[in-house]
């Protein structure tokens, strides 16, 4: 594959993997939660590098899935005493965000790991660092860990579709069945870290950020089926790649940057023209009623 096909990949299987998890996130009102451990992997990875001094490897996905997790446990335990959920995710997600740029700037700042990679990622970097697989051959790092994270996550929410469909629309009803409703949500938290620590390497936080919620949100604007949400969204993921990359190459500027803009051109789009809920077609609906 060319050196522009592997970056394209690397970010269409980002588009995936973001649009599974931001649709259950933005069904369940955990936009900020999305925002909260985007940020919050990072201290994962840094203290998963302090531990082993190596930048890749499975320690790097348990560190950010265990940072996550960290992250949902804190907003839980303060909301549980008395501190509003937006307040406690803010606290919360900057708290340890700080100390991971802190602990990146003091312990760690003299190998391949700064703010401006955490903040913007190093997609163009991606095809140079390889790894051989068998059948596959030599195979970009990066993109190889967001196919299995992609997969991952795919299976989780085809195995466990009616559990993550009950427990999102309706947590009580979920709850009074016997569905595990915690166990849900925290089963999301560790799919969201997994799946931004995949991304943070590619892309960094801003697009993992973007791509987590954007394409989700322009999807709700288009239906109100779960399943069609969800491939809508991995579509309008895949699809802010492209125009994403060659605007950034022909204005030699920020890709992960462009990308981001794109799912937010995606979005616009879609709050204009959506059949139900966009502003063109209520205003259509307004002008045939008062015509009758």
């Amino acid at each position: 594959m060319s050196y522009d096909g592997w970056i394209l990949l690397t970010a269409a299987l980002v588009g995936l993997s973001c649009g599974l998890v931001g649709t259950l996130l933005i069904l369940r009102r955990m936009a900020m939660m999305a925002d909260a451990i985007s940020h919050t992997v990072l201290i994962g990875i840094v203290a998963a590098y302090l531990l082993t001094r190596q930048l890749s490897g499975p320690h790097m996905v348990i560190g950010a899935m265990a940072a996550g997790l960290a992250t949902a446990l804190l907003v839980e335990w303060f909301h549980d005493r008395g501190v509003r959920q937006e307040a406690s995710i803010g606290v919360v997600f900057t708290t340890l965000f700080a100390i991971g740029v802190a602990l990146i700037a003091t312990r760690v700042g003299n190998v391949h790991l700064d703010v401006q990679h955490a903040l913007m990622g190093e997609i163009l970097f991606i095809p140079w660092e390889r790894i051989e697989l068998p059948l596959f051959g030599s195979v970009p790092e990066a993109t190889f860990l967001l196919a299995v994270v992609s997969l991952a996550v795919l299976a989780l929410i085809i195995l466990f579709y009616k559990e993550w469909k009950i427990t999102t629309f309706d947590p009580a009803l979920a709850a009074s069945l016997g569905f595990p409703v915690a166990l849900m949500h925290y089963v999301l938290m560790a799919m969201t870290s997994m799946t931004a620590v995949a991304a943070f390497d590619a892309v960094g936080a801003i697009l993992t950020l973007a791509m987590l919620i954007t394409p989700a949100a322009a999807a709700y604007l288009w239906t109100e089926r779960l399943s069609v949400m969800m491939a809508l969204a991995c579509a309008f993921g895949v699809l802010s790649a492209f125009p994403g990359y060659y605007v950034a190459y022909l204005l030699d500027t920020s890709v992960s940057g462009t990308m981001a803009f794109t799912t937010g051109v995606i979005f616009l789009v879609s709050i204009l023209f959506s059949p139900r809920h966009g502003i063109i077609a209520k205003k259509w609906k307004n002008k045939q009623r008062q015509a009758a």
